[in-house]
């Protein structure tokens, strides 16, 4: 039986340099995060730009939904991916990195695919439903706790084969100590165990950054 490589610095910096090139503002948001401290870990990692830019790519991928945009990595990783006629809502409550994502969006001349919408994401998701919208591929990267509550509301937001990407679902590797009982160690666990239990879709873990859960609707 074939053995995961585990994935030194090393390695990943040569994955990285011999996959997609990053847009100059992709890197732009990542040296503005280093500046960040700890929060920093609140982007996604570069493989997980280009994971995201293949499969929007070779799915045809046309209306996007993200629930947590930070600074804007993830969201303009996508936005890149996307056909012209593309489109991305993402939603946030933090109006001071919405602020810097929105510059970010500008910048790499984006800004007319992507709509933020800064208000709490459950409110946001019961307005996108209220409106009948669907989606294509949603990205869930938010408050933790909520996973479940966002997870069931990003089912009824796509159709049958749409995508449902869920980040940090490996925790730092805490998921599979049982001497880590906090609060956002359970949470994860128990939004692991309600996906892979739930019969509307199929789902794999994807060891990319901090874990990737890739969900297919059934």
């Amino acid at each position: 039986m074939g053995l995961n490589l585990t994935v030194n610095k090393e390695i990943e910096e040569y994955i990285n340099n011999n996959s997609i090139k990053l847009h100059p503002v992709q890197k732009e948001i990542i040296k503005h995060n280093e500046r960040l401290g700890d929060i920093k870990r609140m982007q996604i990692s570069i493989s997980q730009c280009h994971f995201l830019h293949l499969l929007i790519k070779s799915s045809k991928i046309k209306k996007i939904l993200e629930v947590g945009t930070f600074t804007g990595l993830s969201t303009l990783s996508m936005s890149l991916a996307l056909p012209e006629d593309g489109s991305v809502i993402a939603l946030d409550k933090n109006q001071k990195t919405s602020k810097t994502a929105v510059n970010f969006f500008k910048k790499a001349d984006q800004e007319n695919k992507i709509k933020l919408i800064i208000a709490p994401a459950l409110e946001s998701l019961n307005n996108l439903k209220d409106h009948k919208q669907k989606f294509d591929l949603i990205f869930i990267d938010a408050d933790k706790e909520n996973y479940i509550n966002y997870f069931n509301h990003s089912v009824d937001l796509i159709d049958k084969d749409g995508l449902i990407l869920v980040d940090n679902v490996l925790w730092h590797g805490e998921v599979v100590d049982n001497s880590k009982q906090d609060r956002l160690t359970v949470s994860i666990r128990e939004f692991n165990n309600y996906v892979n239990e739930d019969k509307r879709v199929e789902n794999l873990i994807i060891p990319l950054g901090d874990g990737l859960t890739v969900c297919r609707k059934l």
